[in-house]
């Protein structure tokens, strides 16, 4: 089952701050809830695992992350990685594309890309459930960059220096995706009742 990504978030911090921040999959992996970076082989390749728990279903990921191409002028950094289950015949591949542009007030405007697939237990949940989880799991990993690299509220703006503030810790568990699987149907169910509004809106104004 094929996915695409398209996310786009601004953060608080200078584009250097946040171009270090996010080049550095050992930075990164803090932000990610059930991932855990377990060798570096280069500054481009590093080995990790994923442990991923939907109700009674676990699925453990080992893989590899590669850093394909890294723009420090365009602030331009392509990567790839894939994983198989432990246990089990799954697997998933990712390319993705991460651009950070600099905004007029200081902050750093981050636009991704990526192109997923999922072979195994996680794909019977369909396309479009992936696509909504994504959407939540992806709102918790900016949340936690933005309390990572932003200031606190009412201090000063960090300084440019291209360093990273320290990890906010994240829990080391599986990601349970049960709550955000949840909370994915009741958007679609609202999304859906919404519509139906729209579509009987519209009739009665035909009506009448």
């Amino acid at each position: 089952m094929a996915v695409k990504i398209e996310e786009t978030f601004q953060l608080r911090a200078p584009v250097d701050r946040v171009w270090g921040y996010l080049t550095d999959p050992r930075q990164v992996v803090t932000c990610l809830p059930g991932a855990e970076l377990t060798s570096v082989e280069s500054e481009t390749i590093f080995l990790g695992k994923v442990k991923v728990k939907v109700g009674p279903i676990v699925a453990s990921y080992a893989g590899k992350v590669t850093l394909t191409e890294r723009d420090d002028t365009a602030h331009i950094v392509r990567m790839t990685g894939e994983g198989r289950e432990s246990a089990g015949g799954g697997s998933a591949k990712m390319t993705m594309t991460s651009t950070l542009s600099a905004l007029p007030n200081g902050g750093t405007e981050v636009h991704v890309s990526a192109d997923l697939d999922i072979v195994g237990k996680l794909a019977q949940f369909g396309r479009g459930m992936i696509e909504s989880v994504n959407k939540q799991m992806f709102k918790q990993f900016t949340d936690c960059v933005r309390a990572t690299l932003e200031p606190p509220a009412g201090a000063a703006e960090p300084v440019a220096d291209g360093g990273a503030a320290a990890p906010v810790p994240v829990s080391e568990g599986p990601v349970r995706l049960l709550p955000v699987l949840l909370r994915a149907v009741w958007e679609n169910v609202v999304a859906l009742v919404r519509a139906i509004w729209r579509f009987v809106r519209r009739i009665l104004r035909l009506g009448t």
